[in-house]
């Protein structure tokens, strides 16, 4: 981290980046593997029973203020529908609002919204747990089967528990590598397609051009861009509250050695992106950046300012000898129906609306998780003519790349990240010093959420 730049400051301005997108929590982000990685289109034993319907009902609906502007164009479009819409943090940014207010509606048997959006996407660990869940199972004749299919593989994994679907997917944050075309010409380097090839330019880079960077590890985020996709087991659920925590692991240890050596170098920052010191004196020098669908309008052209026709997108990279490369994401939002719903036909009818209609999710900030809205998405990226080629195809290839074994979970990768390694980073430990003692904070805090650690 910059020294100059106070924390509270770097803390706001990563905050406010991650505002700008409402489906990113930087604190409290989640994996997007499932606890049971069954497929949401089967249904578990228990079946659902609705409380008594009253059609025609006045619905509740609490979203954050990015999506509040969707459900009014809902209501707009919709002028019978009669909906009371309450404007809350959306969960982002490590709140925990949407639990503790369920927790008190259980407690009086009432308060419970119809429809809640969460930025958060390991809400749907506790949300679809208890004797009657907050959501309700969306594939048990709440959402058309049709509908539930229509999204990328794995992207309803976050929401399927025991083999039920406890919410839609309203966006998806799949890992890319992005890379400044421009620059990479001018330097004369190929971009690469495995992380050998990565970790070679990025020495190469530190000694040709030093000061220019490959990628980054003081994100809160880091873990979702390089460990899951390197399919490092940090927490991979095999079962209703069990979970695997290995990063002795082959496949962690190769990534901590591969970012420790690029660290060493100076061509992966121990700073995070939107720090006012890496905006200021480092954004202009990003050659390669593993990260995120959202880096493309947010973080470059948005905060770095980089101008149109630069950068571009390239596939997740893949290790030598692995048979296919993944990749991980870094958000994507979720929209639960609530079981208490005395009008589940109209709290179903907006959140399939909010997570599939290209009125809106055309227009959106992220990259849908419902394939028709994400192809009219990418097209009307394409028109806006900022990138140097087409992100399209690199964009739904990796939406279907994403590891499933990196786990939705009651607790933060990133902040138990935060906690423990950039620290650990910042006073010169590398990160495989580190494995040890993060191994020990994600099981400590495993345990204490009531989950078995293997």
């Amino acid at each position: 981290m910059n020294d100059d730049v106070p924390v509270s400051s770097r803390r706001q301005l990563r905050h406010t980046a991650v505002a700008v997108l409402g489906a990113v929590s930087l604190l409290a982000l989640a994996a997007c593997g499932s606890a049971d990685p069954t497929p949401a289109t089967t249904a578990s034993p228990g079946a659902f029973k609705p409380v008594a319907q009253k059609e025609g009902s006045e619905i509740t609906v609490w979203a954050d203020a990015t999506r509040v502007p969707g459900v009014q164009a809902y209501q707009k479009a919709h002028p019978d529908a009669k909906i009371k819409i309450v404007t809350y943090s959306g969960d982002a940014n490590g709140a925990n609002d949407l639990q503790t207010k369920v927790q008190l509606f259980d407690r009086t048997g009432s308060g419970w919204p119809d429809v809640a959006f969460s930025a958060n996407v390991n809400d749907a660990s506790w949300a679809s747990q208890g004797k009657t869940p907050y959501a309700a199972p969306v594939n048990q004749d709440v959402i058309s089967q049709s509908t539930l299919k229509g999204f990328a593989d794995g992207a309803l994994n976050p929401c399927t528990f025991n083999g039920d679907t406890y919410c839609l997917r309203n966006d998806l944050a799949q890992n890319v590598l992005w890379y400044n075309q421009r620059l990479m010409d001018k330097f004369g380097y190929s971009v690469p397609t495995t992380w050998e090839e990565y970790q070679a330019l990025g020495k190469k880079v530190a000694k040709e051009h030093p000061g220019y960077l490959v990628g980054t590890a003081g994100d809160a985020w880091s873990p979702e861009v390089y460990f899951w996709a390197s399919q490092c087991p940090a927490s991979t659920a095999t079962g209703a509250k069990k979970v695997k925590v290995d990063l002795q692991d082959s496949k962690c240890t190769r990534m901590a050695k591969l970012l420790d050596s690029l660290i060493a170098k100076g061509s992966v920052s121990k700073d995070t992106v939107f720090s006012a010191g890496f905006i200021k004196n480092k954004a202009s020098k990003v050659l390669m950046l593993p990260g995120p669908s959202w880096y493309g309008q947010v973080l470059f052209n948005s905060t770095f300012k980089i101008p149109k026709g630069q950068i571009a997108a390239a596939s997740p990279l893949k290790f030598e000898g692995d048979a296919k490369n993944y990749t991980g994401n870094v958000g994507g939002g979720l929209w639960f129906v609530s079981s208490h719903s005395k009008n589940l036909k109209a709290a179903s009818d907006l959140v399939t609306w909010m997570a599939t209609s290209d009125a809106y999710q055309s227009t959106a900030a992220t990259y849908p998780a419902y394939k028709k809205a994400a192809v009219t998405w990418l097209a009307n990226q394409k028109k806006t003519g900022y990138f140097a080629e087409d992100v399209g195809p690199v964009f739904k290839e990796s939406a279907e790349l994403i590891w499933p074994g990196w786990s939705a979970t009651r607790y933060s990768q990133e902040a138990i990240y935060s906690s423990t390694v950039i620290p650990a980073l910042n006073s010169g430990k590398t990160l495989t010093d580190t494995l040890g003692t993060w191994q020990t904070a994600i099981t400590d805090k495993a345990k204490s959420l009531g989950y078995t650690v293997n």
